[in-house]
């Protein structure tokens, strides 16, 4: 997708989102929205840490393969948007500021199931022998998530002159950062 492209929040959280964004937009106010999805990072509750903690705890997991998407640590997102914060306050400053949405993920794609493949091939001593894939339909959740969360970021590296790295990438380096 593109940040072009006719947006359709499938839950509340998305449409939270959508009318966050709507309300920036309409403020007047200078602004720089950035979309992003499939966050991870070294602490706090997320897919990532999830995986590392029933990998220790499991034989088998189940993990959904028809979903793709690219996932993007924190740290990645953190950098990235102070590189563009840092070159929007010169364009202020020199009075071409242009306020835009603009996505901002890894680059790469995968599915649920390849990130937790990865996640498990990248950490030693797992007690998980099997990662195996199943359909959305086998996984219901209450909330609907979307089949593709891929999104070009090719607007955001033309405004910020920063190719982002490969999703990969950044998995080594997060999960260097969580103790064995």
């Amino acid at each position: 997708y593109v940040e072009t492209d006719p947006t359709g929040p499938l839950g509340a959280y998305g449409r939270s989102k959508l009318a966050g964004e709507v309300g920036v937009q309409v403020s007047g106010a200078d602004h720089l929205i950035f979309r992003t999805s499939w966050v991870y990072a070294a602490r706090g509750a997320n897919f990532l840490r999830t995986i590392l903690r029933l990998a220790a705890e499991r034989e088998e997991l189940r993990i959904v393969a028809d979903q793709i998407g690219a996932p993007t640590w924190s740290r990645l997102i953190a950098e990235a948007t102070a590189h563009a914060l840092r070159q929007a306050l010169q364009e202020r400053s020199s009075g071409t500021f242009d306020s835009g949405v603009f996505h901002l993920t890894a680059a790469g794609e995968t599915s649920w199931h390849g990130f937790a493949s990865a996640i498990v091939e990248g950490r030693q001593g797992l007690r998980v022998k099997t990662v195996t894939p199943i359909t959305t339909a086998e996984y219901p959740l209450p909330a609907q998530r979307p089949a593709n969360s891929r999104l070009d970021t090719g607007a955001f590296r033309a405004r910020f002159g920063l190719t982002l790295p490969d999703w990969r990438e950044g998995l080594q380096l997060c999960l260097e950062e969580i103790p064995q």
